[in-house]
């Protein structure tokens, strides 16, 4: 068994859930500089080693690996500290705010040969696993195209204080959940264009940033593929539409994965059409807490996975580099919404002399 720890304790919690319940991890150590929090999950999880200083849990020898929830704008040091500290790494997505300090961390990680791994979570549910097998088995021919979305009632988020903040934006929280399902199909985007607004919802409630977002991409070998968010308004019936949804258009085949409603529907080359729902048991193993807030039974799919790739030594996907690569689709995002212009990936990773 791999030994954890866990920093940041707010969707740590997943995590926390999730090595419990996992054969091959030993939760060790779990550190929230919330002390309160810490006492919290402690008797959630019936789990006391906590501590409220990272540095404890990094100079603990007996910890194989740290996983990172903590904000974005932390996970540059907290991700270089673990790594200088000889443990391998899971860091949520995304995976850092500032290119400026990619280099430095393909560099340690290489130098000091620990592995890192993007917690980009939404690719470890049951649909989007079974649609990718069925990709990569060949039952829907070549990929002509792909798109996806994420929508979701996330008005409650207006009464946050920090949701109005300038530095809050959904094109990072949000989007970068179907940007990453882009990535996983179409992984060479050269150049986005996008629009954004910000609805009558988030104008009256004093949102800084958009809400309703929709992006065209295009490969380096001219495929396209597209990505919509919208955040502050009702949406349809899950019977209609997923909140979260990835649709693969093939040679021979099309495909669609419905991220929380566990439902996956296919048209193979054979002509066959399937549409597969998962029941109770696999609904308890995703959404363990009330609703669907927290989603440890994705997280502990991919935990696995992680452990699996240390002890078998292969490459576990995202790796740095992918989610190096992920953000600097989502800054050339960002500049096309403010430009209202084409921007190209390359120029974003020149900027900061990334060569991936």
């Amino acid at each position: 068994m791999l030994r954890l720890g866990i920093l940041g304790l707010g969707e740590g919690r997943s995590t926390m859930s999730a090595a419990i319940a996992s054969p091959k991890w030993d939760l060790r150590m779990i550190c929230d500089r919330n002390e309160d929090l810490c006492r919290h999950r402690a008797d959630e999880f019936k789990m006391y080693d906590y501590t409220t200083n990272y540095q404890d849990m990094l100079d603990a020898k007996e910890i194989d690996v740290i996983a990172i929830y903590t904000p974005d704008h932390l996970h540059a040091e907290h991700v270089k500290q673990a790594l200088l500290h000889n443990k391998h790494v899971v860091c949520t997505k995304p995976f850092i705010d500032d290119l400026s300090k990619a280099n430095e961390l393909i560099e340690i990680a290489q130098r000091v040969n620990k592995k890192v791994f993007i917690g980009q979570s939404s690719r470890f549910f049951e649909p989007a696993k079974r649609q990718r097998k069925d990709f990569e088995a060949g039952l829907l021919g070549e990929l002509i195209t792909v798109e996806s979305h994420y929508h979701a009632d996330h008005r409650w988020f207006l009464e946050k204080p920090w949701a109005l903040e300038s530095s809050f934006k959904w094109l990072y929280g949000g989007l970068s959940h179907p940007v990453d399902f882009i990535r996983w199909y179409l992984p060479d985007i050269e150049e986005v264009m996008g629009y954004g607004m910000i609805s009558s919802n988030g104008k009256t409630a004093g949102l800084r940033n958009h809400d309703t977002m929709h992006f065209i991409f295009r490969a380096k070998d001219g495929r396209v593929a597209r990505v919509s968010g919208a955040y502050t308004g009702p949406i349809q019936p899950a019977q209609r539409d997923s909140g979260m949804t990835v649709i693969l258009r093939c040679t021979e085949g099309a495909s669609q994965a419905d991220y929380h409603e566990l439902r996956y529907s296919v048209t193979d080359k054979t002509g066959e059409e399937k549409i597969v729902t998962w029941g109770d048991k696999t609904l308890k193993h995703y959404f363990r807490f009330e609703g669907q807030s927290h989603h440890a039974g994705e997280y502990q799919n991919y935990l696995e996975y992680f452990a699996d790739s240390i002890e078998q030594g292969f490459t576990a996907y995202p790796d740095m580099k992918e989610g190096v690569g992920t953000v600097a689709l989502l800054q050339a995002m960002d500049q096309s919404l403010q430009s209202g212009k084409p921007v190209r990936i390359a120029d974003i990773l020149k900027e900061h002399h990334i060569n991936l």
